[in-house]
């Protein structure tokens, strides 16, 4: 079979859907434009500092952009974030205490967050501070609101966490719509309960930000889209002043929270990863748009299909074999930049239950917005594709991957 020719005449047929994309971009573009300006962003906030970080003025200003960005009252953006996940675990921890009740209505959350809960033991878990864990099962792809009324009536809960990325499930992700339906379902329930979105994968995939639509905080990966590629490591977590403080005083300490955190000479990466963050998301999108066409004609279960809503950067990839999974996943990696040569084979990856096969020839490890593809060996065998700097190592890619699964 001539892939290539398949990949070509595919994108063809799909012009309408990526000139969608680039207008998503446009309009996210000017969002962060207009942020950067609105901040006086100037050469002299690239500086650094060491030490304590006392008056980082490229460490605040960095802030304040992403405030803006997200139309919240405060942000906290920060390198000595390791990843996503650890900050996801900062504010679990900064905003919850012994006998409080932390409530997921997007049922199981992702694989590295479970020790984190205590789902999976762990003497470090939120579990083994006496703080509670309930969750609540996605219905038909969408939210269960009559489980979520009756608990909410029937029991305290202080923070409702929601993720919206599929992580290493099979359901779709959340979308904005999703999202604003039930935020505005819960607050006319009880005004007081704090909702928390794991916004990673999500972020410039719409016109609109989970804080637009009345979640308290949002945290995410600068690693994933955010960073653009660029960013060497770090997240970010927006919302409530209040919250953001407490999150702020649980990564640093009580007392100095955010007045402390020296920048280490990051804060030029991490502003230049976000000024061309639109960009790299939208090209992300793209190659798992044609990748979701291409995988669709040629019989494979795919998520989401090539004309639906894009929530995330991430395409699932069903195989039902562990065989054709690891030969896609070893594709990928044959069509990186980094490691082409090294052939990846299932490994007991930290924080995960299962082995997991990961394609990521990056130049920042463990980034999701440059080409990776991964997937636990488990039943049914998912692959899941993310990222690309550029649509065309994109396309690039996944002709190659196909080549090597299809025709070996």
């Amino acid at each position: 079979m001539n892939i290539e020719s398949v990949v070509l005449e595919t994108e063809k047929k799909i012009a309408s859907e990526l000139k969608q994309i680039d207008n998503t971009c446009y309009i996210n573009s000017q969002k962060v434009l207009k942020a950067f300006q609105q901040n006086k962003l100037s050469e002299s906030h690239f500086n650094t500092t060491t030490g304590y970080g006392y008056d980082d003025i490229g460490r605040n200003v960095i802030e304040s952009i992403y405030k803006d960005i997200f139309h919240t009252e405060d942000a906290l953006v920060r390198n000595q974030f390791i990843s996503g996940s650890h900050a996801l675990n900062v504010t679990l921890f900064a905003l919850l205490r012994p006998n409080d009740t932390l409530l997921s209505i997007t049922g199981t959350p992702y694989d590295t967050l479970h020790e984190v809960i205590g789902i999976k033991d762990n003497p470090s878990s939120l579990k083994s501070f006496n703080i509670n864990y309930q969750q609540i099962d996605l219905l038909n792809n969408d939210f269960d609101y009559e489980q979520i009324e009756k608990t909410l009536n029937n029991q305290k809960i202080k923070v409702i966490s929601i993720q919206r990325s599929k992580g290493y499930s099979d359901r779709p992700s959340i979308s904005i719509d999703k999202l604003k339906k039930v935020i505005d379902f819960i607050k006319n329930i009880n005004q007081n309960i704090i909702i928390m979105v794991d916004n990673c994968y999500c972020e410039f995939v719409s016109t609109q930000e989970p804080s637009d639509v009345g979640a308290d905080i949002v945290v995410g990966s600068l690693i994933k889209n955010l960073g653009g590629g660029i960013a060497p490591n770090g997240a970010y977590v927006v919302g409530k002043k209040n919250l953001i403080k407490l999150v702020a005083e649980r990564l640093t300490l009580p007392g100095e929270g955010k007045e402390v955190g020296p920048s280490l000479g990051v804060n030029k990466q991490i502003l230049q990863g976000l000024f061309l963050s639109p960009s790299v998301v939208s090209s992300a999108l793209k190659t798992t748009t044609l990748a979701s066409a291409v995988l669709d004609k040629l019989g494979f279960e795919v998520e989401p299909k090539y004309n639906s809503e894009k929530v995330d950067i991430v395409l699932s990839i069903k195989f039902h074999d562990p065989q054709k999974l690891i030969k896609f996943v070893q594709g990928i990696q044959l069509s990186s930049p980094i490691d082409s040569y090294a052939l990846p084979e299932p490994w007991d990856m930290p924080g995960y239950d299962n082995q997991v096969i990961m394609a990521a020839g990056c130049f920042t490890q463990g980034s999701s917005i440059e080409l990776s593809c991964d997937g636990p060996i488990r039943e049914p065998y998912i692959a899941y594709l993310q990222g690309s700097l550029t649509y065309e190592y994109g396309k690039i890619a996944i002709i190659k991957s196909l080549e090597y699964l299809i025709n070996g």
